[in-house]
């Protein structure tokens, strides 16, 4: 699967899990997850390329102990280790 489909199906799944996803231009400074305004946010740098935002989001979503009781895309579950729920 190519990486612009994965970053994608990565976002969607962010926004499942609660996320709100802003991308902007940040000049190559990285982005990253926080939270304000009661919402959690990820921030992925439209300086990077589709790979490096995807490692980003890869970064966020596999910290966040939830990526294990939700089933994952296969695509997904296979490039991060993780194995299949129930």
């Amino acid at each position: 699967m190519h990486t612009v489909e994965l970053l994608h199906q990565a976002t969607e799944l962010a926004r499942t899990m609660g996320y709100e996803i802003r991308e902007e231009w940040l000049g190559g400074t990285g982005g990253g997850s926080c939270e304000f305004g009661g919402k959690r946010w990820i921030f992925l740098d439209l300086g990077h390329n589709p790979q490096e935002r995807l490692e980003k989001m890869t970064d966020v979503l596999c910290q966040d102990p939830a990526i294990h009781l939700i089933e994952l895309p296969d695509p997904l579950r296979k490039l991060w280790g993780i194995g299949k729920v129930g």
